[in-house]
């Protein structure tokens, strides 16, 4: 965590300057699945670019949806300035099938993702493309936050997600790729290509994003970044409920044995590690079999660290006013984490309305 806080503190923030000139053409693909009520929003954010509306198109990939989702999007069609279509899987089912779908269907050089679900900033795709033709960047990871947040399970949620992200985007910047976010991510169509899109990993509900990463890494080193930029961010919604959002994270986990690279397991391993012994910790003390000051020591050393880390994050997010959820959050991060691991063992989960199982 500390090597990660050095990597985030260093990481230049991305800027684009006053006489850029776009010039790449992008295919905005949005996979939805019953997204009625969001898309509408999205669509309309991204009708508010500010990059020329006819360098980019937006394809929305309907994953079976059962409720107005194809009809709000088709009422869009004529409404917006940029290029709008819609497609439907026919046969096949899931995340994976609708983004190949996309990609296939796309004309634009670089490929830019988001979720029916979030809203995007009107500087995001210029942000994108000006990374993606400075850097010469095969894959671009980029910040994602949960707004609104009314409620303290919300706030508690995006702390313990502004951690992920954090720690995704810094360990891109060690060069050890491990985690990145499908709601704002964006590669070359000739990359998806090249790399044999999700081949290998189909039968993985989850996991389209880092698996494509991970094989882009492979084949490109150094050629995967994270895009540092506050207008680049992406913001979706927490979950409203705690068996929404268990269920949102254990969907997550259930892909870590699937990781081809040694650094990536070890990592998911050395956190369920560190986070099982301090569970098992609590349960001892509790139980009179282990000594309190050492507990209070092991906690104190994690939350130090964390803390340090998670407030650099949030200050790049302009959330430095929810520092004070820190403390509860470790408390109940080290029971959720050691749970939501062994839960997402058996593979199979819901989301959705659908009952997955790989």
């Amino acid at each position: 965590m500390l090597r990660r806080l050095w990597a985030w503190e260093h990481m230049e923030p991305v800027n684009i300057p006053p006489d850029y000139l776009p010039e790449t053409k992008i295919s905005v693909i949005i996979p939805i699945r019953n997204e009625g009520p969001q898309i509408a929003q999205l669509l309309q954010d991204l009708n508010a670019q500010t990059y020329p509306p006819h360098l980019f198109e937006v394809l929305v990939i309907n994953d079976h949806s059962d409720d107005d989702s194809l009809a709000v999007v088709n009422s869009l069609l004529h409404q917006v300035a940029y290029p709008l279509r819609c497609l439907s899987l026919a046969e096949q089912t899931g995340k994976k099938a609708a983004v190949a779908l996309g990609v296939t269907a796309a004309t634009g050089e670089l490929l830019a993702f988001t979720d029916g679900d979030c809203r995007v900033q009107p500087a995001w795709l210029a942000c994108l493309a000006y990374y993606y033709t400075s850097q010469q960047a095969k894959f671009i990871s980029g910040p994602v936050l949960y707004e609104p947040t009314p409620t303290l399970f919300e706030k508690i949620q995006l702390v313990e997600f502004a951690s992920l992200i954090g720690t995704g985007g810094s360990s891109i910047a060690l060069g050890q790729p491990n985690m990145c976010n499908g709601a704002n991510l964006a590669y070359p169509k000739s990359v998806f290509a090249e790399v044999n899109g999700f081949s290998g990993n189909e039968h993985l509900p989850s996991g389209d994003d880092e698996f494509l990463m991970h094989k882009v890494h492979q084949r490109y080193p150094g050629s995967v970044c994270f895009i540092k930029a506050a207008g680049a961010t992406v913001f979706t919604r927490a979950r409203p409920t705690l068996a929404e959002f268990f269920a949102q994270r254990v969907r997550w986990a259930s892909k870590w044995s699937a990781y081809q690279s040694w650094r990536v397991k070890l990592l998911a391993l050395l956190v369920f590690g560190v986070n099982f012994l301090l569970f098992l910790g609590m349960i001892l003390v509790v139980a009179g079999k282990f000594s309190v000051g050492l507990l209070v020591v092991a906690l104190t050393i994690k939350i130090m660290i964390d803390f340090s880390f998670l407030k650099a994050v949030l200050r790049f997010f302009n959330k430095l006013n929810y520092l004070y959820i820190i403390i509860p959050l470790q408390i109940i991060y080290v029971p959720y984490v050691v749970i939501t691991a062994l839960v997402a063992l058996r593979g199979s989960y819901s989301w959705k309305g659908r009952k997955i199982k790989p």
